[in-house]
């Protein structure tokens, strides 16, 4: 029973000091987002508070459902269905 615990203890101390990887972004508090060619940045903020940024051909809407806190590219014939 010593061994799991252990690796467990390994892990848990391992992750409790691993670097912060989260996207910074010039815009205050938007995750980072990089539009290349022929693409377009879309953002959106949830009522809960949450932001989002994604990207999308720049012919396709961008797409956000708040009742299930998702984003998406829309079509270019049936839109944000």
């Amino acid at each position: 029973m010593r061994v799991p615990m252990a690796i467990i203890t390994i892990a848990l101390s391992a992750t409790a000091f691993a670097p912060d990887v989260t996207a910074k972004s010039s815009k205050a508090g938007w995750p980072a987002a990089k539009a290349g060619k022929g693409e377009k940045v879309c953002r959106y903020r949830f009522p809960t508070g949450e932001k989002r940024a994604w990207v999308c051909r720049k012919e396709q809407p961008c797409c956000a459902w708040d009742a299930i806190n998702y984003v998406k590219c829309g079509s270019t014939i049936t839109g944000c269905l």
